[in-house]
């Protein structure tokens, strides 16, 4: 869970509830929220330095769970110099999430019509 990881990770979740719930519109629902609330609950645990979540961090060679969410393991962050609007637009990236997974829907949707 990163912000670099998670768009494509929550676009095919998207194509995935698609393709099983069909033309359910209660199980779609259901099943976009518990995705969207699973990435975020633990992408803002991993962002908040959370305990016990090095396991997924680690094996990418991030410091913590901070730098990973931003980036991916791909380079290293200084956590005392984020400033809070930084924070600020990091965060409001889990504004898009739900749009992630819709954007799965209806590429699987555009791609059965």
């Amino acid at each position: 869970m990163s912000f670099v990881i998670d768009p494509p990770l929550l676009v095919a979740s998207g194509a995935a509830i698609e393709a099983v719930a069909g033309e359910d519109e209660v199980a779609a629902r259901r099943l976009r929220g518990a995705t969207v609330g699973l990435f975020v609950g633990i992408s803002l645990a991993l962002y908040a330095n959370a305990p016990g979540l090095a396991g997924i961090w680690r094996p990418f060679g991030s410091r913590s769970g901070r730098e990973f969410m931003l980036t991916s393991g791909l380079a290293q962050v200084d956590e005392r110099k984020i400033a809070p609007r930084q924070h600020a637009a990091a965060l409001s990236l889990f504004a898009l999430y739900p749009l992630w997974v819709r954007l799965g829907g209806a590429l699987v949707r555009a791609v059965r019509s």
